[in-house]
């Protein structure tokens, strides 16, 4: 059981947007309508600079989510204190409404990847996960969020197929469920499965975040795959998933992710706005 109180979550029940660099300016200025905002907590690290000086100012206007992608909580390789004390004393500063990070691996004997990569589907990989969880939420004292990631390599065998690995992660750790539907997607392509089966088989009360964002097509590799590039416009049929998350999961805060080729800010708060819709149409089937 963990060694804290669970937080209620306070994040509003909308459509936010990742704050990235070239839109902090505009954001600090004008105060577009913005329901929320999400950043990499590992772009904070830095001690004072502007960069700091201006999320300071913003989380004053705006409720925030820090979005980590560097604790490395599958690896076999104890947690790094270092990067974890880190993340403390943000999460102190900011006092976030969400703290969430991947369920992968992406460190391992001191050395570190880029990219945040596939666990084995196993029952040791999940207790070392389980394990890692729990003492990330024990230094924070708050529940954190894991996130399923985008995947284009599977380990053969295992114990669980994804969504039961994801699924035993949560129950066992206490966390909750950040959900991303476009990964979700991606790998239902990637790997040949039923992304419906997938969504249906989440813990509902888990799941406090939901992310969305644009995928690339790769036709020119011996297979083709798709590629979580978070570098354009949601696609239709992750936008038809993301509309049968909400009607099983209800109204979940939810996010636009936009990391490479950004476009102008207006495009963003359209693809949120397109969420919102989704979301107040829930909300009008209920009544």
């Amino acid at each position: 059981m963990p060694a804290f109180t669970p937080t209620v979550n306070l994040m509003p029940v909308a459509a936010g947007i990742g704050l990235r660099a070239p839109h902090v300016a505009r954001v600090l200025q004008e105060r577009p309508p913005l329901a929320w905002l999400e950043t990499h907590t590992e772009n904070l690290f830095a001690a004072g600079g502007p960069f700091q000086e201006a999320m300071v100012r913003i989380r004053a206007n705006y409720p925030l989510s820090l979005h980590g992608v560097g604790l490395s909580l599958g690896s076999v390789d104890e947690l790094d204190t270092a990067h974890l004390q880190r993340v403390r004393e943000l999460v102190d500063r900011y006092e976030p409404e969400l703290v969430s990070e991947h369920l992968c691996w992406s460190a391992a004997g001191g050395q570190h990847s880029n990219d945040l990569l596939p666990l084995p589907l196993t029952d040791e990989a999940l207790r070392c996960a389980v394990s890692h969880i729990g003492q990330v939420q024990d230094a924070l004292k708050r529940e954190i969020l894991i996130e399923n990631v985008s995947t284009y390599l599977t380990f053969t065998g295992g114990d669980y197929s994804e969504w039961e690995f994801v699924s035993e992660t949560v129950k066992r750790s206490g966390c909750g469920l950040l959900c991303d539907v476009n990964n979700i997607y991606v790998n239902s392509v990637n790997h040949g499965f039923d992304p419906h089966v997938y969504l249906r088989a989440l813990p509902r009360p888990a799941i406090r975040e939901i992310h969305l964002a644009g995928f690339t097509r790769k036709d020119d590799l011996a297979v083709p795959i798709l590629i979580d590039s978070h570098s354009r416009r949601v696609a239709d049929p992750v936008w038809d998933l993301y509309s049968e998350a909400v009607g099983l999961f209800g109204r979940v805060p939810t996010l636009i992710e936009w990391d490479t080729d950004i476009p102008a800010l207006e495009v963003l708060m359209e693809e949120a706005a397109h969420a919102q819709e989704i979301l107040d149409g829930y909300q009008v089937l209920l009544a």
